[in-house]
């Protein structure tokens, strides 16, 4: 295994007895996913450095929490676990440090820089691309008929499949879904979004099921309510519902229709000491390395954002069944992706979720 000159230069101090005992903060979503990068990133690296990694679930509050950091001059994370349209705001806002991707991040074994490797999933000059992922939906195959649900649009159809939905608390995704349903091709749904007639045509078609949704904050939160049976449906990220579906053997299955595919990765906050900014990119050097990115799909149906880290992905590490098939990019579960638009939601997001928090109101 390589490890970056700062690794060994801190494992050395730490056996000269020269370092004391180093802490930092890692942001992450918690859940099966937070796990999935403990086992394939924080425990190996505090192993080789005895850097103790303190784990924070407070990834959906990323922007917030962090403007107000940086107002108080008191920044206390040190890598942050955002999707890729937070990383652009926040590094247009000049919260989130730029990253020079051949310099600072691994090659690939074969010496492929690493801004060739991630490619266009390079979205941001302080982005560092760890997934691909997907927001989908998950039912109960005990709970909707002889007919289960073969289009997204199901989620709108409380007579064909009455009872709760959940949804997450915030538009993204909502709101192209809304569209969608109520006739927008994918490919104009972003024109249309735009709009102030857009934007009220998506909420008036949510407003048809507002009174049948259960609203999520949390990851975690639509696998328990349909392990619950609470709700006969609900969007969530497509690695909690693997957790949900072959971990725990719940009464669910895949709606892949539709799925929105977005980015996943990590910024380092700009404030920080020097000391700690170098620990920082020094894990962020190795977590995001091929070997690390293709170990973390051992534990959950995430594709790593590398192309030399696809070739890796093999079996489960607990359940030894093939990852492959499970992967949103798989053929089989990406026939109708609908693509998100970062910029899109960069640009848009504070304006549209004052809207979609005033209509939550009503």
């Amino acid at each position: 295994m390589k490890l970056s000159t700062s690794i060994l230069a801190i494992a050395a101090a730490s056996v000269a007895g020269m370092a004391t005992a180093q802490e930092m903060t890692i942001v992450s979503w918690g859940g099966a996913y937070t796990e999935s990068q403990k086992r394939a990133y924080h425990d190996p690296y505090s192993t080789n450095t005895g850097v103790t990694i303190i784990n924070d679930d407070s990834a959906a509050e990323a922007v917030a929490k962090l403007r107000a950091m940086n107002e108080a001059g008191n920044v206390t994370w040190d890598v942050v676990d955002v999707v890729a349209a937070d990383a652009i705001r926040l590094c247009d806002e000049g919260l989130a440090l730029e990253i020079n991707a051949d310099e600072q991040l691994a090659p690939a074994p074969d010496g492929t820089p690493a801004s060739e490797d991630f490619g266009d999933l390079i979205v941001s000059d302080c982005f560092i691309p760890q997934i691909v992922y997907s927001t989908t939906f998950g039912y109960r195959t005990d709970l909707v008929g002889d007919t289960p649900p073969t289009d997204v649009c199901a989620v709108f159809d409380t007579e064909a499949y009455p009872g709760m939905r959940s949804l997450e608390k915030r538009p993204i995704n909502n709101m192209e879904w809304a569209l969608i349903c109520d006739g927008v091709a994918f490919e104009d749904v972003y024109d249309v979004l735009e709009t102030e007639e857009g934007q009220e045509q998506a909420l008036a078609k949510l407003d048809t099921i507002k009174d049948s949704v259960i609203w999520w904050s949390a990851g975690a939160d639509t696998p328990q309510l349909l392990a619950d049976g609470e709700v006969v449906m609900g969007s969530t990220y497509n690695g909690r519902l693997f957790s949900l579906i072959e971990e725990q053997n719940q009464p669910v299955a895949m709606l892949w229709d539709a799925q929105v595919f977005d980015l996943d990765g990590w910024i380092i906050p700009t404030g920080l000491s020097e000391e700690r900014t170098q620990r920082a990119l020094d894990y962020v050097y190795f977590a995001t390395d091929t070997q690390r990115l293709a170990d973390q799909a051992k534990y959950i149906s995430y594709g790593p954002a590398r192309a030399s880290s696809a070739p890796l992905v093999g079996t489960h590490a607990d359940l030894g069944i093939e990852m492959a098939p499970h992967m949103p990019t798989d053929p089989e579960n990406s026939k109708r992706t609908f693509l998100y638009n970062y910029e899109f939601w960069a640009d848009y997001r504070d304006d549209i979720d004052a809207k979609f928090q005033a209509w939550l109101s009503q």
